[in-house]
């Protein structure tokens, strides 16, 4: 998991500046491998005199990308590893604003959970999606040679005149790390021993159903300031805090929709309890995918069940672009 500072208004600032760490919740029964990587992707921009640059307007606007690329505070680090070994990477986007597609060409890679899912079994996969807040956790079979670990495009959206004001990002960012695995073979790790399937959502009883409208647009009073008084908005309203806006019965299981009205993706992140996809923009979700952080595309709409079990009180939800959240576009949910 990730934890770091949540004071409206300056969360994008602090988690630009490195302020974020991660906790490790382990298993009853250990996954054989050979070594364990915790890697948080980040990103930020350094001014010539070596701190962290100022950022525009334009930029809080459309969600700041850093021109530096960093993996664990390094940039491009060496990872090494005899080939043969099973490693188990838990890798975490912790950038304000950046998506990360990644690829390991050259290697093996199996998809182990997403956030607080688990699969039952490993997954063999070429590319990982992360938006920010995402984790994932993969197993990595090292095969003789050198990988390049990178991040390849991708179109979050954007409104004219603001996506293309963004700084470019420096020759060869994309790049987060070398994995290099060379000497003699290590041992065969042991099997991976299945788990048990997730409960499903969809068999339960939905208590209520509700539809979270997340919209940007040009408003009076709106908190972005600048072009035009820009707002972020849940369902019409920006962020208070002396306001509670959603109210949900302790134990129970209610469906939420997710719309979104704006040309840029938002990824939407609901604090303490899990989602379960059930909808992407019309298509059934077959397996149980469990999510912390669901991705909702431009135009598109998503929909999730979610149990609220274990926990009551206060909490948030909120677009996880957290220059979008900073600027209105969260909501206080009370759970009891």
């Amino acid at each position: 998991m990730l934890y770091h500072p949540h004071h409206h208004g300056l969360v994008a600032g602090q988690i630009f500046a490195g302020l974020y760490g991660a906790i490790i919740v382990e298993e009853p029964e250990a996954i054989p491998v050979h070594r364990e990587r915790v890697l948080i992707a980040s990103d930020t921009t350094l001014d010539s005199a070596g701190n962290i640059a100022e950022v525009s307007p334009m930029e809080r606007m459309a969600g700041r990308e850093g021109e530096l690329l960093l993996l664990n505070g390094q940039s491009r680090p060496l990872l090494t590893a005899r080939p043969g070994e099973r490693e188990r990477w838990r890798i975490i986007n912790a950038c304000v604003a950046r998506y990360l597609r990644l690829r390991l060409d050259g290697q093996q890679l199996e998809l182990i959970g997403m956030d607080s899912g688990r699969s039952a079994e490993p997954e063999p996969v070429d590319e990982l999606l992360l938006a920010p807040g995402n984790r994932a956790d993969v197993l990595v079979t090292a095969a003789a040679g050198e990988s390049v670990l990178r991040t390849l495009p991708y179109n979050r959206g954007g409104m004219p005149g603001l996506m293309g004001q963004r700084r470019t990002p420096a020759s060869g960012a994309d790049a987060l790390a070398v994995f290099r695995a060379e000497g003699e073979s290590g041992t065969a790790p042991g099997p991976v021993t299945a788990r048990p399937a997730p409960a499903d959502l969809r068999r339960e009883a939905v208590a209520a159903r509700r539809q979270l409208i997340l919209a940007m647009g040009a408003g009076p009073g709106g908190m972005g300031g600048g072009m035009g008084g820009l707002r972020f908005s849940i369902n019409g309203r920006e962020y208070d805090e002396a306001r509670t806006d959603t109210v949900v019965a302790a134990g129970s299981v209610e469906e939420w929709t997710l719309v979104n009205t704006s040309p840029m993706d938002h990824p939407f992140h609901l604090h303490v309890w899990p989602m379960q996809l059930i909808e992407d923009n019309g298509r059934d979700v077959g397996a149980v995918v469990m999510r912390d952080v669901v991705n909702v595309r431009a135009n598109g709409r998503v929909t999730v069940r979610i149990a609220f079990r274990d926990f009551s009180g206060r909490s948030v939800y909120h677009c996880h672009i957290l220059d979008h959240e900073d600027q209105g576009m969260m909501g206080v949910i009370e759970v009891r």
